[in-house]
């Protein structure tokens, strides 16, 4: 369960005073500011994916590079199957793998095909932190898309913030609450010296004003 101060924080954070409405339903993102961290230093940056306890409010948009039977059950559970004549495809259609990369959330691809993804769309999905992760064939699909569906990305890269998205506007204040809370917990386990190693964090909607977490 959260805490009330995070809960609070929310609360101010969707009202009307801080959330003018609009014509569609805004994500909610929590902005989180480092201090005394060394990010020049590859190994204290964060770059993990966070299964939300309450979902993200849309489950996100899934892509799978396989190949054979893992090929055939991920056409069953994700959004898109991107087979090895694709990716090849994809490489010289630079402005085709942009808008991929751009639509899907999260990338999964089988453990053999990363050599060719890495030289043929690295360029597109690295900067992206769009990456995919590495699984082996026998991998049960169902269940790993079944949880990323309710994950986000977390990244620091080299500056000392980090922003992802916790919810929906149109979910509850706790829920959202309890997704930032594990986001916090997360972080701060990543941290040498945990909480004090954050300076603010802050949440807000897509076109909201911020409201100060810590």
């Amino acid at each position: 369960m959260a805490s009330k101060e995070i809960v609070e924080a929310v609360k101010n954070a969707i009202n009307e005073k801080n959330n003018k409405k609009r014509k569609f339903i805004q994500s909610v993102d929590l902005i989180i500011n480092l201090k005394d961290v060394d990010l020049s230093r590859p190994e204290n940056r964060i770059d993990e994916e966070i299964e939300l306890p309450k979902g993200r409010g849309k489950d996100a948009k899934i892509a799978v590079f396989a190949t054979g039977e893992l090929a055939l059950k991920a056409k069953e559970v994700t959004n898109k199957v991107i087979m090895p004549d694709e990716i090849k495809e994809l490489a010289e259609d630079k402005k085709k793998a942009k808008s991929i990369a751009e639509e899907y959330d999260l990338f999964i691809a089988e453990a053999s095909l990363m050599p060719l993804i890495g030289k043929s769309l690295g360029k597109i999905l690295a900067p992206r932190g769009k990456m995919p992760k590495p699984v082996p064939p026998e991998i049960n699909i169902g269940e790993l898309v079944g949880k990323l569906k309710k994950s986000v990305k977390v990244r620091s890269k080299d500056k000392p913030f980090i922003h992802c998205m916790v919810g929906k506007e149109n979910m509850s204040v706790e829920d959202i609450a309890e997704n930032i809370e594990a986001v916090l917990h997360r972080v701060e386990g990543r941290l040498e010296r945990g909480r004090m190693n954050i300076a603010s964090a802050y949440v807000k909607t897509t076109m909201g004003f911020p409201v100060r977490v810590i």
